[in-house]
């Protein structure tokens, strides 16, 4: 007697094929790469990545999940967890926050905040100036689509990575509720023993992008008022660092709850960057009220507007006379500044992201 399998059952003429249950994991719309959001400091880059793994699954939480590995892979070992686990895990589109993504996907949807490191080489380390030149222009060409954070950025990745123009949006970043002139202000001096002195403030990490060497003669200056020059932010390995500023006191890594009295408390605010793909500090700095001084560079005056004092920062004497000029009439800046980072929500950014990932269908 011959045994026979289970026999499969004919459809009758009109009747539809019953869907097939997937294999393995449940499948989800779009899978969002968490792996910057896991790094312990806090940069752009990462603040993108918290923000938008935070906020697209409470917008719509059968829509997203998120990826996130553990803490030991955030950082470079984390390359082959992106690499090569990432694209196994099944989703419509892979939405990828932080500059990099899966080279094997063609489903990613990529964030690329800036190209500094093709356009800038010498800012950088050389090994990571050649990994940037391997595989940044084969994600953002390989993408279904690439995201910016500023119409500056996107200029730059269709000039550097020969994107087609229609393949890149714009997304501004933004700002949360916490960054606010009502900030508590006398926490964060204490935690930072700043005590009671007035103090200038720039965040940004200690590297050569960031110009803070222009802020020696600004230092000078202010110290004869009787005004500190503070910097909150440390050093990436990827960067070539800066030499140490004379006269500016280095707070290194602030923690995050204290970051809105830190700048709520600042009797200004300086971002001297040679680049900035979108200038997400000098936002905070408008939102909390703080006079603000930044370059006339990158994204920056697309960012600040006219709510900021934009100078040249290769001219350590006009940033010095910018701040000074700050401090003797603070109030038409302080007033300028929470309007012009209203628009500028993090909520706004994740329904923008929203809006474009839907419509990739």
């Amino acid at each position: 007697m011959v045994r026979r399998g289970p026999q499969r059952r004919r459809r009758r003429p009109g009747q539809r094929r019953a869907p097939r249950r997937p294999r393995g994991p449940l499948s989800v719309r779009v899978l969002i790469d968490a792996r910057a959001a896991a790094r312990p400091e806090l940069g752009g880059v990462e603040r993108w990545a918290r923000e938008l793994s935070a906020r697209l699954p409470a917008l719509d939480p059968g829509r997203y999940r998120v990826a996130r590995p553990p803490a030991a892979l955030a950082h470079r070992p984390g390359h082959a967890w992106e690499q090569l686990w990432l694209p196994l895990r099944r989703a419509d589109v892979l939405l990828c926050p932080a500059n990099l993504a899966p080279l094997a996907g063609r489903r990613t949807v990529v964030v690329i905040h800036d190209v500094a490191a093709l356009r800038e080489p010498g800012w950088y380390s050389d090994l990571y100036v050649r990994w940037q030149r391997t595989v940044l222009p084969r994600i953002a060409r390989r993408a279904r689509l690439v995201i910016t954070p500023s119409a500056f950025s996107r200029d730059e990745v269709v000039e550097l990575l020969g994107v087609a123009p229609e393949r890149v949006r714009v997304v501004h970043g933004g700002v949360d509720g916490r960054f606010t002139p009502a900030a508590d202000v006398p926490a964060a001096r204490a935690a930072l023993g700043l005590a009671s002195q007035p103090y200038v403030l720039t965040v940004a990490s200690r590297t050569a992008r960031k110009n803070l060497a222009a802020l020696e003669p600004a230092a000078e200056r202010l110290a004869r008022r009787g005004v500190q020059l503070v910097a909150a932010g440390g050093d990436r390995p990827q960067f070539r660092g800066a030499t140490p500023v004379s006269g500016v006191r280095a707070l290194g890594h602030v923690d995050d709850a204290l970051l809105p009295g830190l700048y709520a408390g600042a009797a200004a605010f300086v971002l001297p960057s040679l680049y900035e793909g979108f200038g997400l500090t000098a936002l905070e700095a408008l939102a909390a009220g703080v006079p603000v001084v930044a370059a006339d560079r990158g994204a920056l005056p697309e960012v600040c507007g006219d709510a900021a004092q934009l100078v040249d920062p290769t001219d350590p004497e006009a940033l010095a006379g910018a701040l000074e000029r700050a401090l003797d009439d603070p109030a038409p800046w302080r007033a300028a500044g929470p309007p012009r980072a209203a628009p500028l929500t993090w909520d706004a950014t994740a329904r923008a992201v929203d809006a474009l990932l839907r419509g990739l269908a």
